[in-house]
């Protein structure tokens, strides 16, 4: 296994559609590993095949519930709505508040090649759609309603902090 190098937004690959897995054979094996240390490594949650140069439809996702490996991920549901901070791994300056479904549905392959469906809500459904958006050339910047440089947010959270301490 190998930490791999993460891709920054301007890198084009980042832009372009990764194309379906065939066959899921060794390569595509040692990949999937290497996105899990590469993510592990990086204290992300979610790695997308595009994020480290490989135009293949596959993530990685854990969201502290065990580690997800889908191939050919699929969004066949989506439930409710909700609008988070989320930040990406290629993007890694900034945050933003994006609205997604609070639940969604996701057909898929494990790496035995077996049908595989996740339900996910909340932070696995923002894991999903965030990945699976990576899948398709879309950054959560395409999508934020609110673009955070993550110095003010820090200096943000630090005034509340403070603010809090001066009322207790």
């Amino acid at each position: 296994m190998a930490i791999r190098i993460i891709r920054e937004d301007g890198d084009e690959v980042l832009r372009k559609k990764a194309r379906e897995v065939g066959a899921i054979d060794e390569r595509i094996v040692e990949l999937v590993k290497d996105m899990a240390e590469t993510m592990y490594e990086s204290d992300g949650v979610g790695l997308a095949a595009p994020q480290v140069g490989i135009l293949k439809r596959i993530v990685v996702i854990d969201v502290g519930k065990g580690l997800l490996e889908l191939i050919n991920p699929k969004i066949v549901k989506e439930d409710g709505e909700e609008t988070e901070i989320e930040g990406c791994l290629s993007v890694p300056d900034v945050v933003g508040e994006v609205n997604r479904p609070y639940k969604v549905t996701v057909e898929a392959k494990n790496l035995k090649g077996q049908d595989i469906v996740v339900e996910g809500e909340g932070l696995l459904a923002r894991a999903l759609c965030h990945e699976i958006d990576h899948l398709n050339g879309i950054l959560f910047t395409d999508r934020a309603e609110k673009i955070i440089n993550k110095s003010d947010l820090n200096s943000e959270r630090r005034q509340k902090s403070k603010k809090k301490d001066n009322i207790d």
